[in-house]
């Protein structure tokens, strides 16, 4: 069990970080982070629904790793 504890808690904070980087890339109406940086990432990146898409996958993924932290830490 000490091990697949280890492993979700690396792949939490690697999906929170990416998960916080996804959301901030967002176009919003002030421009984000994106605009920061000269806004090259969103022409670049191509349509805003590709970084949609990975912006809800990263969340299922870091949704899936809360729960099974959350059972390894029941049954452990």
């Amino acid at each position: 069990m000490t091990a697949l504890r280890i492993v979700l808690q690396v792949l939490l904070v690697l999906s929170s970080f990416f998960l916080i980087m996804s959301i901030l890339l967002h176009k919003g109406k002030g421009g984000g982070l994106s605009d920061m940086f000269g806004g090259g990432i969103s022409s670049s990146a191509g349509s805003s629904g590709s970084l949609n898409r990975i912006a809800v996958g990263v969340a299922l993924l870091w949704s899936i790793t809360i729960v099974g932290l959350g059972l390894v830490a029941r049954f452990a």
